[in-house]
């Protein structure tokens, strides 16, 4: 994947754009073909058939022409998880979104039928005519305009206010509903980041199913029926009885539609988590059938150091959360006795282990260090990292700062190796310019308070490679006269840690986004995040706009967030193009986070039989959204009749009932029934 270049429909006259494939404007020509699942059901009159289900212009994929076969429906997969939310990344790797990437990174409607950006300051949407949710309700206008006015403005329900993505300068857009299947979104100034951000692995969802949601609704429902329900739920009032029914992407709400290519089935707790195919899901292949093609998408939660040893043993028809480059000999060794594969995918992030001096930790004397780019500089320079690439990634990695992959059109050479190479004797030189010029009778470098010069490096422990990482590097350092200690912890006590300024030092992975495109955001690049560790309290203070944190004062830091705001002011592909690359010489300047080596390779399982995975691709987090981009729900058995054998037969649920999720009574309503988008004036 090198040259990479996104397409977004500002840089296009047509309001429409063809997303991965042909879209079928005679959809019914295709005489779509029922699913083998569905057909008893259709036959009992408890299912419509499918050329009822599909939206009358369904995304047609055109599967010869990326490379892939044309596949078989039925069967089932089973995954593992090592904890049972993690069946919430299923949501990602489904990757049905109103907008997405295809696997060259353009951009264009899925879920939508058609959108218009007029200059990124006019967005247009169009939905399918005939969509429904997966319990057959129309998909309409009508559930943007709940998510915009009873979610998104609702005091109750969202208290922080409006996501930062839909907000510029603080203003929110002008929202319009122009008919059953139309809506626009306008704001005074560009906002570039608004489609990109709708792409991504965690879907904003800036829709809701509003005739489910609705019977949890203070604006619908009788407050003593609401007080009742929560009651029986021991929630303590509406608006948690909402927030805990809308769960679009955790998966822990059977009874929640979507619109995403299997539903879940199971209620937590459990140990086995089932998703059966979504009877109205939008896409189809050329000869008509519904995709996805498989039935059953199967979790078994399984504890995390045993993924390797359970895929070893063919507990897994496919898995990749939860493996690690570390674990491709003994997956290698199971290969020919289970029946799978190993696919070795580069891995897209800025560094497989990072190190984040945290800039605005409490403590006084570390602050100071830590904001001292010398001292940054100095702990980079005593890194050997050609002795961790051997050690760490076999020596195939690449080793240099915490930064974009070669294969962005953005990457510059030196964004990898300033300050990146090997020198101890100018480190040396660093850490005495800087007056750390005392040591103790081990040699080790007092600070200015008398203190020995240890730094305690805090991890989340869930990834050995960074642990192992970390111990070498204590080496290396140890040479400069500087002492680490290893504190492994929990992710959670990390993070919360962090965000109050107790942490001096994290070691985690990388840049996330490290296969950019000058039309993606460069949040990720500027201390706007509460996430990095480098500088939670500027994030945090950002994100809750002032109102906890500490605002930015590193003048280089400041300007990161001063070229962020002009990439959110210009809808110019060069001036995008500018600003990333002056963030990122900046980021490699200033070593926000110190990388070591980038290029893992990313295991995946995948059982033999089950086509349509490409060999080799690129994997991350973001914007690949794992495995999402390459269409898992193009998955398919070569011979379905085998895998029905793996599973004890599941009860077959076709419907999702109106009154699954509420008490008798829940249908009241002093408000009457939902308002109609269509007759509803629009709420700026």
């Amino acid at each position: 994947m090198t040259g990479l270049r996104i397409r977004t429909t500002a840089r296009l006259a047509a309001a429409c754009l063809v997303c991965w494939s042909a879209l079928a404007s005679g959809a019914r020509a295709l005489a779509p073909v029922e699913t083998p699942m569905f057909e008893e059901a259709v036959t009992a009159g408890q299912l419509p058939p499918v050329a009822e289900r599909l939206p009358k212009s369904p995304l047609v994929v055109d599967l010869k022409a990326t490379g892939r076969e044309i596949g078989k429906p039925g069967g089932q997969i089973i995954s593992l998880v090592s904890r049972a939310r993690d069946i919430r990344y299923l949501s990602a790797n489904s990757y049905a979104r109103l907008v997405g990437y295809d696997e060259q990174l353009n951009l264009g409607p899925d879920l939508l039928e058609s959108l218009e950006n007029q200059g990124d300051r006019t967005f247009t949407f169009v939905i399918r005519e005939g969509h429904r949710w997966s319990d057959g309700h129309p998909f309409t206008a009508e559930d943007f305009r709940y998510y915009w006015e009873e979610v998104a403005l609702n005091k109750d329900l969202n208290p922080a206010g409006l996501p930062d993505f839909l907000l510029v300068d603080g203003e929110e857009p002008l929202f319009e509903v122009l008919d059953s299947r139309t809506v626009r979104y306008t704001w005074p100034k560009p906002n570039p980041r608004f489609l990109p951000t709708l792409a991504q692995p965690r879907d904003p969802f800036i829709y809701r199913p509003a005739h489910y949601l609705g019977k949890a609704h203070n604006h619908y429902v009788d407050q003593k029926t609401l007080d009742d329900w929560a009651k029986k739920e021991k929630l303590k009032s509406w608006a948690a009885l909402h927030n805990r029914l809308d769960d679009m992407f955790e998966n822990t709400n059977p009874a929640l539609p979507t619109l995403q290519p299997w539903r879940p089935t199971t209620k937590m707790p459990a140990n086995r988590f089932v998703f059966e195919r979504n009877p109205y899901y939008h896409r189809v292949d050329t000869e008509g059938h519904q995709l996805p093609y498989l039935d059953r998408v199967i979790f078994d939660v399984s504890s995390s150091g045993l993924m390797a040893a359970k895929a070893n043993s063919g507990d897994a028809d496919i898995l990749f959360r939860g493996l690690a480059m570390g674990d491709i000999p003994i997956l290698k060794e199971g290969e020919k006795a289970q029946r799978y594969k190993t696919l070795l995918w580069p891995y897209a992030r800025g560094s497989e282990l990072a190190l984040y001096p945290n800039l605005t930790t409490k403590d006084p004397v570390w602050r100071k260090l830590n904001r001292d780019p010398r001292y940054r500089r100095a702990l980079s320079l005593a890194i050997d990292r050609h002795i961790l690439n051997n050690a760490l990634l076999f020596g195939i990695g690449t080793e240099g700062n915490d930064t974009i992959t070669e294969q962005s059109r953005l990457f510059e050479p030196e964004f990898r190796t300033l300050h990146a190479q090997h020198d101890p004797g100018e480190a040396s030189r660093l850490l005495d310019e800087i007056g750390l010029t005392k040591r103790n009778s081990a040699g080790i470098r007092l600070l200015p308070d008398g203190r020995e010069l240890e730094i305690i490096v805090e991890t989340d422990g869930d990834g050995s490679m960074i642990v192992d990482g970390l111990t070498l590097i204590g080496e290396f350092w140890r040479d400069v006269g500087i002492k680490l200690f290893i504190k492994p912890q929990d992710r959670t006590v990390l993070r919360n840690r962090t965000y109050s300024g107790l942490t001096v030092m994290v070691a985690a992975q990388g840049l996330d986004l490290a296969l950019p495109t000058a039309d993606m955001p460069p949040s990720e690049l500027a201390p706007m995040r509460q996430d990095n560790y480098a500088w939670s309290r500027w994030g945090q203070y950002h994100e809750t706009r002032g109102k906890s944190g500490e605002s930015c004062d590193i003048p280089e830091a400041v300007e990161l967030m001063n070229l962020y705001q002009s990439w959110l002011s210009t809808a110019d592909d060069a001036e995008q193009t500018r600003i990333w690359k002056a963030m990122l010489k900046n980021r490699a300047e200033n070593l926000w986070s110190i990388g070591t080596v980038a290029g893992a390779l990313q295991p995946i399982v995948v059982r033999d039989g089950l086509r349509n995975l490409p060999q080799r691709a690129v994997y991350s987090w973001d914007p690949t959204s794992m495995l999402g981009v390459y269409r898992i729900d193009e998955l398919f058995w070569d011979s379905v009749r085998s895998k029905e054998a793996w599973l004890p037969p599941i009860r077959r649920r076709h419907r999702v009932t109106a009154g699954e999720a509420q008490p008798s009574g829940a249908s009241a309503n002093r408000h009457g029934s939902p308002k109609s988008a269509a007759a509803e004036a629009p709420r700026p």
